[in-house]
């Protein structure tokens, strides 16, 4: 978390923002009456003037349904997950939740985010990172890897910099994701880019696509 805080301090200038939402996280310390700001964690967090603070796993619906719902309509201009696993160890197992813990906040971000918006996120380096990548390009128009100095150089840990939140044309939020309380959530009553984009988002399902259907590219 302090090694967030840093980098927040150090990568953007946060007076203008209007709404703010950190995942998994302590919360600046900064709030103000003109800036709406929640944090959620896990654990019990200290009372910060300005700041609505939510005790809750962000995996779980009514984590996400009470996120979305403190903004009352209104948009974020940022959302920062510094969520992470307690380490098993075991890299591969201990890269997947990561990821699964930052797909869990992107989903809740595209019902909240506004365009233009930023997405800052822990990221573990993995070997299969490049899905994780492909993942978030959906939705941003930039990319950005960075590794705090306070960070340790031999740690995967790093931090990513979405920039520019543009959903694809057609695109709804929805969710439909496999951390989240999906049980009465059928992907095949999606519809138009949904179909594609939803299972790739949730699990980098890539089945929907036709290997003989030429599909047009976003540039």
């Amino acid at each position: 978390t302090s090694r967030l805080c840093v980098f927040q301090r150090e990568m953007f200038k946060l007076s203008n923002k209007e709404g703010i939402v950190e995942c998994n996280d302590c919360p600046s310390s900064g709030g103000s009456d003109a800036v709406k700001i929640v944090a959620v964690d896990l654990q019990a967090m200290a009372p910060l003037p300005g700041v609505v603070t939510l005790q809750g796993d962000i995996t779980k619906l009514t984590t996400a349904q009470a996120i979305i719902g403190f903004l009352e309509g209104d948009q974020a201009d940022l959302v920062v997950c510094d969520g992470a696993p307690d380490v098993t160890g075991l890299h591969d197992i201990d890269e997947y939740i990561q990821a699964q813990l930052l797909l869990a906040a992107l989903n809740i971000s595209t019902h909240i985010l506004k365009n233009g918006g930023t997405f800052l996120a822990k990221i573990f380096r993995g070997r299969d990172v490049s899905v994780l990548y492909s993942q978030l390009k959906l939705f941003f128009e930039r990319l950005t890897i960075a590794k705090p100095r306070s960070s340790r150089n031999s740690s995967l840990e790093a931090f990513v910099v979405c920039e520019g939140y543009t959903p694809p044309d057609g695109y709804t939020p929805t969710m439909c994701n496999p951390l989240l309380d999906h049980s009465q959530c059928d992907w095949h009553t999606l519809t138009g880019v949904n179909r594609f984009i939803v299972p790739f988002v949730a699990c980098g399902d890539l089945s929907m696509y036709d290997s003989d259907t030429t599909y047009p590219l976003k540039v």
